[in-house]
């Protein structure tokens, strides 16, 4: 029986532009059938927050300059940049499926996650989303809107929205259903949809959620093997970028929680992908999870490179 393999893609696998991405996801596409040679079942999430920023953006401007065009509520732009970023990474991966002769169907879903409308998320605003913008921009695009803007890793200024945790992956029953008969799906893209419970059914709002937290909520209701954390860098470090930086092999669930006490782990990158393997491998039986870049999954994955959570360290 196939191991199942739930892959959280970075920011890194996809481009800022829809034609940027399609370059970007050949290489991704690459990876991901790599590992499907390797013998896995696997399910691929992934992150939104340049493309539904970008989206969210091309309608207000174009709302701006004529009321012609309607203003697009935020959670539709979500649905939107599912849509487009699933179709192109389906487009690549059943691209080099076939050119391996593997007979394997890919589709996306469009993924709706509730939140809940109380989380505090959303009175501390903390997601950036969409393009980066002087100071003066940021200020006069906020003046206009009402948006929240912070100061982004010294790139810049970027727009911020609630990033609330997922509670309940609403299409969760067919997933399971179209990884029972193998195919390669493509969910909770961007974190998925986030919805809330109103009048006995969902409505959308605005809001991000944090894809690695969804992708582990997803493997943890497909009783995933691993929860395989796709980013930039090759292993997680400590003392990071500093002249005693030490990259980590493994971690253990205690060694996990001390370094976040000791603030080891940056907010916006690095913390939500220990906290979203914490989750997962503390409340799996027996799943464990692996940090690597997207260029060394292969190798991560055969033990070469990567750095593996688990419950107890060797």
């Amino acid at each position: 029986m196939n191991k199942k393999l739930v892959i959280a893609l970075g920011g890194n696998a996809l481009g800022n532009t829809p034609e940027k991405q399609l370059e970007l996801v050949t290489s991704t596409a690459s990876t991901i059938v790599d590992l499907i040679e390797e013998g896995y079942d696997v399910v691929i999430g992934h992150g939104n927050g340049p493309q539904v920023g970008m989206v969210n953006l091309a309608f207000e401007n174009s709302y701006n300059n004529s009321k012609d065009t309607p203003m697009m509520p935020f959670a539709e732009c979500g649905a939107m940049t599912q849509g487009y970023i699933g179709y192109h990474l389906q487009q690549a991966i059943g691209k080099e499926l076939n050119k391996r002769n593997i007979d394997k169907q890919v589709v996306t879903v469009i993924t709706q996650v509730e939140v809940d409308k109380n989380d505090e998320a959303f009175q501390n605003l903390s997601k950036p989303i969409g393009s980066f913008y002087s100071k003066q921009d940021a200020e006069k695009i906020a003046d206009e809107t009402g948006y929240t803007f912070i100061e982004d890793s010294g790139r810049g200024y970027r727009r911020v929205v609630a990033s609330p945790l997922p509670k309940n992956i609403i299409e969760i029953e067919i997933i399971k259903k179209l990884i029972d008969q193998k195919v390669v799906v493509i969910t909770v893209g961007g974190g998925g949809i986030p919805v809330i419970k109103k009048d006995n059914w969902y409505e959308g709002v605005a809001a991000v959620i944090d894809k690695d937290r969804a992708s582990a909520k997803l493997a943890l209701d497909l009783k995933a093997d691993m929860l395989l954390i796709l980013t930039a860098v090759d292993k997680v470090a400590i003392n990071f970028n500093k002249e005693n930086q030490k990259d980590l092999d493994e971690l253990s669930l205690e060694e996990a929680y001390k370094y976040i006490e000791e603030n080891q782990f940056a907010k916006g990158s690095m913390l939500p992908k220990i906290q979203s393997c914490i989750e997962f491998v503390e409340k799996s039986e027996n799943g464990i999870a692996l940090i690597s870049s997207l260029e060394k999954a292969k190798d991560a994955l055969n033990g070469k490179t990567g750095t593996i959570i688990k419950k107890f360290s060797n």
